[in-house]
């Protein structure tokens, strides 16, 4: 099971830190990766961490969003700062196996619940 949290409702410009708690799967030997949806649009693949730790961003979050892991708390986080109204969505967790790291949602199997960040400028 992946629970995410963390949304929320901020101003442009402010930060945000979603979690992703994993039971069942130990994240550190996945690749956890986080995808957004806004209202309207496909989902979309944001950021991933890999078992080996390699990473990988969408262009429009590099320098940006960060993507990290606790391996105590079984956890997979997304630090967002600098948020913009663009940004906002639901985000999604989700985990897959393998060597590397895909960006389409088909590739993964397994998905939590989303939680809605909402942006406004």
């Amino acid at each position: 099971q992946l629970q995410a949290s963390g949304g929320g409702s901020v101003q442009a410009g402010d930060s945000l830190r979603l979690s992703c708690a994993a039971s069942g799967r130990t994240v550190s030997s996945y690749i956890m990766g986080w995808f957004r949806q806004a209202p309207g649009k496909e989902r979309e693949f944001v950021a991933a961490l890999s078992w080996n730790s390699n990473t990988h961003y969408t262009d429009s979050v590099k320098g940006r969003f960060t993507i990290s892991r606790d391996n105590v708390k079984n956890t997979v986080y997304l630090q967002m700062n600098s948020l913009k109204p663009e940004d906002t969505a639901v985000y999604y967790c989700a985990t897959t196996r393998g060597w590397e790291i895909p960006v389409t949602t088909t590739a993964y199997d397994y998905w939590g619940q989303g939680t809605l960040v909402t942006v406004s400028s």
